[in-house]
């Protein structure tokens, strides 16, 4: 499976709005021009009116007036921000991207308790990978968001990320929670969660996915693996969603799956009442695209 499916499933479903915070930064206006010509959404552009005209006209000149781009002029990134989220309470738009402003500005504007995007859930990101060489999409959590996740926490996150995976086609996920062994040792809390997930899993408690774990990152991906050390399960050599024990070996292995496998990678936060595109500047224009493809998918 490809990560171009997303593209393509977003721009044949009904077109939706991105309202962008601090949308004055011409690799993020690159990414909603190339969203906005393949019909895949409209944008609603929160900020420096002046500098975002003068980014679009240098080089999307077919895009700088017209209905699939709306300026609106804010004088901070804050304010920016602000009538950004607020957009998307009011169902004015259905996604939220984040712009040139720092991450932890827009999420402040994201849970204000009068116009946020709250609903009581933990957010989480979710990155879907295309792993050249596999034959599926495997999807990491948790790699930005939350530092170290406790069990009810983890429990979320997964809940969160079925809903990220349905919206990627993958209709019953498989979850491994990972950890460096697959047996449960009580001095290694990952492999405690692990169990207490599964077990909550199968009593009904998290819902719409197979939860099996621990499992080691091999067992986890690899048939051939699994096979060879007798781990045996549903998700075992075929899971869908990797579920990381905290930030760190999350960060790791999303960098480790950019940088020495060459993945394609497409990310969104998940948990809020709509799907937030968060990209950093080391992103691809190809990975802002297809991060924006996720989200729309997400909210339909």
């Amino acid at each position: 499976m490809k990560l171009e499916s997303l593209i393509e499933k977003a721009t044949q479903m009904r077109k939706k709005k991105v309202a962008v915070a601090a949308a004055e930064d011409a690799e993020v206006l690159e990414a909603a021009a190339s969203a906005a010509e393949k019909g895949m959404a409209e944008f609603q552009l929160y900020g420096d009116e002046s500098e975002i005209s003068r980014i679009l006209k240098e080089n999307h000149p077919e895009l700088s007036e017209g209905n699939r781009m709306k300026i609106i002029h804010t004088d901070t990134k804050a304010k920016a921000a602000e009538e950004a989220v607020k957009a998307v309470r009011s169902k004015e738009a259905e996604v939220l991207m984040k712009g040139n402003i720092p991450t932890a500005a827009l999420l402040k504007a994201v849970l204000n308790k009068e116009y946020g995007l709250r609903t009581g859930n933990v957010l989480s990101h979710a990155a879907v990978f295309e792993v050249p060489g596999f034959d599926r999409l495997i999807i990491v959590t948790d790699a930005a968001m939350n530092i170290n996740p406790d069990l009810q926490q983890k429990a979320q996150i997964i809940q969160n990320t079925v809903g990220v995976a349905k919206a990627a086609g993958i209709s019953n996920p498989k979850v491994a929670p990972l950890a460096a062994v697959e047996v449960i040792n009580p001095a290694m809390q990952a492999t405690l969660d692990a169990a207490a997930l599964t077990q909550m899993n199968r009593r009904g408690q998290i819902k719409g996915c197979i939860v099996d774990g621990p499992l080691a990152l091999d067992n986890a991906v690899s048939a051939l693996a699994a096979e060879h050390k007798g781990v045996e399960g549903d998700v075992a050599g075929a899971a869908d969603i990797l579920l990381v024990p905290d930030i760190e070996a999350g960060n790791i292995l999303y960098k480790s799956l950019m940088y020495f496998a060459g993945a394609k990678v497409g990310a969104v936060i998940a948990g809020a009442s709509a799907p937030i595109v968060l990209t950093s500047r080391a992103d691809s224009a190809e990975s802002k695209v297809t991060s924006l493809a996720l989200a729309l998918c997400s909210a339909e």
